[in-house]
């Protein structure tokens, strides 16, 4: 059993926590502010498919709707690479706290894992500029 690297990427967004959710989990808003998604998600029953660029064709499956700000999901990469990701809105007194935890793909090499928070902390920059304007 081993563990990879992980950071977790996070930040403060001036709204409601539940306006925050009920936003940012519903997929058919996820083109407006996470970029891997721009292309858009159709739904196929529990699974959402997507345009995962040069990687191919994306299958997703979201965590059901709750009460706890929880909106993990799994990403089933074209060659059956499933990739887990835990994003997260807690209430942060009036506001809210997004987070997500990139964990490193065994195929990333230092750059790659760089380049992947970074897109992380600009899709939560532009989630929160959608929500606070």
């Amino acid at each position: 059993m081993s563990v990879a690297a992980a950071r977790v990427v996070h930040l403060s967004i001036d709204r409601d926590w539940r306006e925050v959710y009920a936003f940012a989990s519903r997929p058919e808003n996820m083109p407006h502010w996470a970029s891997g998604l721009a292309a858009g998600l159709k739904q196929d029953g529990e699974n959402w498919i997507g345009d995962g660029g040069p990687i191919g064709e994306i299958r997703v499956r979201f965590a059901p709707e709750n009460l706890f700000g929880v909106i993990d999901h799994t990403v089933t990469l074209a060659d059956g690479t499933m990739v887990e990701n835990a994003l997260r809105i807690t209430p942060n007194h009036d506001g809210a706290e997004v987070s997500f935890t990139v964990i490193r793909q065994a195929s990333q090499d230092d750059a790659a894992f760089e380049a992947d928070a970074a897109h992380v902390a600009q899709d939560l920059a532009t989630l929160k500029r959608l929500l606070e304007n």
